[in-house]
């Protein structure tokens, strides 16, 4: 291993970077424009952007990108080189700080939701200052918000820096009713834990499922599955170690604060969780980690997948992201200190949390809406599809005596006694950890636990930062006009635990007699994709986002619209590859066995009567069964496509598919994943679960 402190960042056009090779003044006047948002001066930006390319071209760089996040799910990106061609022949390396500040691609092919037609082509891309260029593969990757011609944002980044500034503007109100002169500025900063499965890559390429959807869409169980629970922190397998190891490497160069690694509960599932940062460049990095487990798995003759539920009866993947708030001087605002109860301004920020979640929790189940995560939540220790707050045992119970005007007597820490004198005593946790909710607080953050591996963290936190600056405001509009500011600060307090002390649940989320005390107490339970869409039309919503200028309401209504296209595309795409693999594969090895078995037991009763053809009887007998019931099913899904294209709007087709659609396919994989325990291996055409998920040595 290289020196690591050396090697981190090292291909990252960072602060030190900066520092180095700018004059004072431009960096001064750079910096200015990162913290205070101050305008770029065009003099300022080509100083910046002859630095940048210097730097790249001495670390091997030829071409640069404008590296964006469209409404894809992915990042996009243009490369242009930096030559700049002579009158003499001769190329010189060039790049202008109005490259560097603006591209143009080409807006019309990427998602819009009806805000861009196909002739409207023309689309702006724009530095982002605050998440730092880096080098990868030769080029120097600019990262940098999208939107259209007329202003409109055409990606994730542009809405999640808006929401990262209307909280921040909300939480100031809040941080200077309390006496703070210090702070400047409050960001929020996220930590995403990553999931994912690696599979032999020769084993995926036979299984078109797997390369045109990311899941299997059939699939017996095998043998062996994860009920011995003997992966989730078991000893890394060579070959898995030699991936993980560059993968590392490559994640500090480009600083990416990679630090935990191990195997996950599913058999050849693992994860990797890097260290907490400010929410936008999180994201960005979190979009390298994904692109980066892909490139690096295909080089170790391996397949990262990163599909929510890429195999039935397994634990599927997800994506926790750690949330916080922070202020620019280092102070975490979520942090309840030595003694929580005298914590006014810790116990504010919390209950307003706690308000924003119950008062948004449609919204919140929407942000990690999708057809694979439909899959995923509610089972195999993902959280399910009710949104739930867990507190712990302790603050559970300080809130309930702050409601009720009581005394809270703290518990103490406990020493942790475990029967065996030889190993060091350690402090009791005050409270424990709950796998199965949604939104759990843990320590001096909030696990936000519903989003799915593939998933862009954007999504989620324009919604968390959105939906707590709006009850900070709400907050600060009572408390800036109040007379007794600490009289009205408890009743604030005690009003809010009061009236959504409710969206509070610290058992067990699996559990029916949850489903049943959910909805008791009014909270939804938005089991799909398409029962939750609505909710991001609605004119609450509306309301929550244009008022804090986050996205306008045309903004709001394309990426519906995407979503509800994304969700039906989807269906559509498993139900034709379910379509394909059945004709192909299946029909063709079902017909060649049953072939093999009637040879023989026509042979055997050529013989005579001397032989026993119960097996080979029986065999066919269930063979012609399950193909011709195949058959029947394989033709009702068939139809049911034809159907769909008699429906109307967006929602009419995403419920129809969720509706007809994946039952029809779930209905043919059934009988599929039964033949497939019956069919002799050597006729199966794919690989099993059992030569999938064992398939790494």
């Amino acid at each position: 291993m290289k020196d690591v402190p050396n090697l981190f960042g090292s291909m990252v056009f960072n602060d030190a970077v900066m520092q180095a090779r700018l004059p004072k003044d431009i960096y001064k006047a750079l910096k200015k424009t990162m913290t205070e948002g101050t305008h770029l001066e065009l003099d300022v930006a080509n100083v910046v952007a002859n630095a940048m390319k210097d730097w790249a071209v001495e670390k091997g760089a030829t071409h640069y990108t404008h590296w964006f996040q469209p409404m894809t799910g992915v990042t996009a990106e243009k490369h242009d080189s930096f030559i700049s061609p002579q009158k003499d022949g001769r190329v010189i390396m060039e790049f202008s700080g109005k490259e560097l500040i603006k591209g143009e691609p080409d807006a019309s092919s990427f998602p819009s939701g009806g805000l861009r037609a196909t002739f409207e082509a023309r689309g702006y891309t724009v530095w982002d200052l605050t998440s730092y260029a880096f080098i990868k593969d030769g080029t120097l990757y600019i990262p940098t918000a999208f939107c259209s011609y007329s202003g409109e944002a055409l990606d994730k980044k542009t809405p999640l820096l808006r929401s990262m500034e209307a909280l921040d503007k909300q939480a100031m109100r809040i941080l200077r009713l309390f006496g703070n002169k210090d702070a400047k500025r409050v960001i929020t900063t996220v930590g995403p834990e990553q999931e994912y499965f690696l599979i032999d890559k020769e084993v995926y390429l036979k299984r078109p499922d797997l390369i045109y959807t990311g899941r299997t869409l059939f699939g017996a169980r095998p043998p062996k599955g994860q009920e011995m629970e003997d992966h989730y922190f078991g000893n890394i397998k060579p070959r898995v170690a030699a991936f993980m190891k560059e993968l590392e490497e490559e994640l500090w160069k480009l600083g990416v604060p990679a630090k935990t690694k191990h195997n996950e509960v599913a058999p050849a599932q693992h994860e990797l969780a890097p260290v907490f940062g400010t929410t936008n460049i999180a994201t960005d990095h979190n979009q390298l980690t994904m692109e980066l487990l892909k490139s690096i798995a295909n080089k170790h003759g391996l397949t990262c997948l990163l599909h929510e539920k890429p195999f039935a009866g397994v634990n599927g993947s997800g994506k926790h992201n750690n949330w916080s708030i922070s202020t620019d001087t280092g102070v975490n605002l979520l942090e309840p200190g030595d003694t929580p109860y005298e914590n006014a301004q810790f116990l504010l920020f919390l209950v307003a949390v706690i308000k924003a979640v119950d008062e948004y929790q449609d919204l919140l189940r929407v942000s990690v809406a999708s057809a694979g995560n439909d899959h995923r939540l509610g089972a195999n220790e993902a959280p399910p599809a009710i949104v739930s707050m867990f507190l712990g045992d302790e603050l559970t119970q300080l809130l309930e005596a702050i409601e009720n005007g009581t005394a809270y007597q703290g518990k103490e820490k406990h020493q942790m006694e475990i029967g065996v004198t030889v190993l060091p005593h350690f402090p009791k946790d005050t409270t424990d950890r709950n796998r199965t909710s949604p939104f759990a607080f843990t320590g001096n953050k909030f696990e936000f636990r519903m989003l799915g591996s593939a998933f862009s963290i954007a999504g989620p936190n324009i919604v968390l930062n959105t939906a707590v600056a709006e009850v900070l405001r709400e907050f600060a509009d009572v408390l800036e006009n109040s007379e007794d500011f600490k009289g009205d600060l408890t009743k604030l307090i005690q009003k809010t635990i009061s009236e959504h002390k409710r969206i509070i649940f610290n058992g067990n989320n699996y559990s029916e007699e949850w489903v049943q005390e959910a909805k008791r107490r009014g909270l939804s339970n938005l089991k799909t994709t398409v029962d939750a869409l609505p909710a991001f039309v609605s004119q609450k919503s509306i309301d929550l986002f244009t008022r804090h200028h986050v996205f306008t309401e045309t903004e709001i209504h394309s990426r519906y619209e995407i979503l509800l296209e994304n969700y039906s595309k989807t269906l559509h795409i498993e139900a034709l590859t379910m379509i394909d693999m059945v004709k192909k594969g299946i029909i063709p090895a079902c017909v060649s066995y049953q072939n093999e078995e009637l040879q023989l037991l026509n042979s055997k009763k050529a013989c005579g009567s001397s032989f026993d053809c119960t097996l080979e009887e029986q065999l066919v007998d269930k063979l012609s069964r399950l193909s011709s019931r195949l058959v029947k099913k394989l033709e009702e899904l068939e139809n049911t496509l034809l159907e769909s294209k008699s429906q109307s709007d967006a929602l009419s087709v995403a419920r129809f598919y969720r509706d007809k659609v994946f039952v029809a396919m779930s209905e043919l994989r059934l009988i599929v994943d039964e033949l497939e325990t019956v069919v002799a291996k050597k006729y199966w055409p794919y690989p099993t679960y059992a030569e999938i998920l064992y398939s790494v040595i």
